[in-house]
């Protein structure tokens, strides 16, 4: 899955406007403009397609978890500029403040069934033994039970 089609589905899945993704954005004091916005979420046929970056992918579910959960005291965390599908499981998992039972459940309802210790290995540590990588797969999966969840027309 690409960061754009992340993003996509992400604002399919709330019904955000391109006012909504730049606040989003702007929440973590990055400014974005309508027309970058839009080039990030056109086909990538188009022309003026735009590749969104991990870091500004980054930048925007740090956004995201503010938008659902609020600012955290102290120091907000700095967006990474290598994004994985483990780190964005864990941002939406934060965002929408989903507990372990929760996400097995999301999953299970696309008929990716997941053990709890299979789903907490995706959430260590990379060096940690027990790591195991998020495929595209599970991420495209979890996306589809996260809009099923959160669509206000479903």
């Amino acid at each position: 899955m690409t960061n754009n089609d992340i993003l996509k589905r992400i604002r399919y899945t709330f019904d955000y406007t391109d006012q909504d993704m730049m606040r989003i954005f702007k929440l973590v004091d990055h400014e974005v403009n309508r027309e970058l916005v839009c080039d990030w979420l056109k086909k990538e046929e188009v022309e003026t397609y735009t590749d969104i970056t991990d870091k500004e992918l980054a930048t925007f579910l740090n956004g995201f978890i503010i938008e659902h959960r609020g600012r955290k005291d102290g120091p907000q965390p700095e967006a990474e500029s290598s994004l994985s599908n483990n780190m964005i499981l864990r941002k939406l998992k934060i965002a929408l403040n989903l507990q372990s039972e929760e996400i097995i459940a999301l999953l299970a309802s696309k008929g990716k069934s997941i053990s709890k210790h299979e789903l907490s290995a995706f959430f260590r540590n990379p060096d940690h033994a027990k790591y195991k990588h998020l495929n595209d797969q599970y991420l495209r999966n979890f996306l589809h039970a996260m809009q099923t969840k959160y669509k206000k027309d479903n």
